[in-house]
């Protein structure tokens, strides 16, 4: 599916547990984003090496011992406030059932313990869904939510979309 189609409404309740990804999760990340279509897909290896590596700052949706999604971040080196969203992907079989904004939030209440009160993300700018979702979040924790310019589609050796950076920020007070 399109990441501009519209999903319809869930019309039934899945039982989801929502954890720290591990090694052995990594297989199951890659297929996910590889089944996407719409997702840059790493190699199977960065997979394994993230689940292992930057466990503390993604997590994984599972649905009866089977991973149905997953968003993978960092901290942000430039800015150890800030948690860097790199992939969001949830098994076309589940989708439609909030998993997608469930894992975001989750994620962000774990890593906000850890200091980040900040989440950034790129999108491509036809990728409405998404900024859609991340605007949600945004709005739902009552962050600001900002769009720059990031990578022009110039700064790929390939035919990739631009890339725009979106962050979800607390509020600066007035002073």
């Amino acid at each position: 599916m399109s990441p501009s189609q519209t999903r319809t409404a869930p019309t039934t309740t899945l039982a989801v547990d929502y954890r720290t990804p591990t090694v052995d999760d990594g297989a199951r990340l890659w297929e996910i984003a590889s089944d996407s279509k719409v997702l840059d897909v790493n190699s199977s290896y960065s997979y394994v090496l993230w689940c292992h590596d930057f466990a503390a700052t993604s997590i994984v949706a599972e649905v009866d011992g089977r991973a149905v999604g997953f968003v993978t971040g960092y901290r942000r080196q430039s800015d150890p406030s800030t948690l860097m969203v790199w992939q969001v992907a949830v098994d076309d079989e589940v989708r439609g059932h909030g998993i997608a904004a469930t894992m975001l939030h989750q994620l962000f209440d774990r890593v906000n313990r850890q200091g980040m009160v900040a989440m950034h993300t790129t999108i491509s700018p036809d990728n409405i869904p998404s900024q859609r979702l991340f605007a949600s979040v945004a709005k739902a924790r009552g962050l600001r939510f900002e769009r720059r310019d990031l990578f022009a589609a110039n700064a790929f050796p390939d035919s990739h979309e631009p890339e725009d950076l979106y962050m979800l920020e607390p509020e600066i007070p007035e002073p």
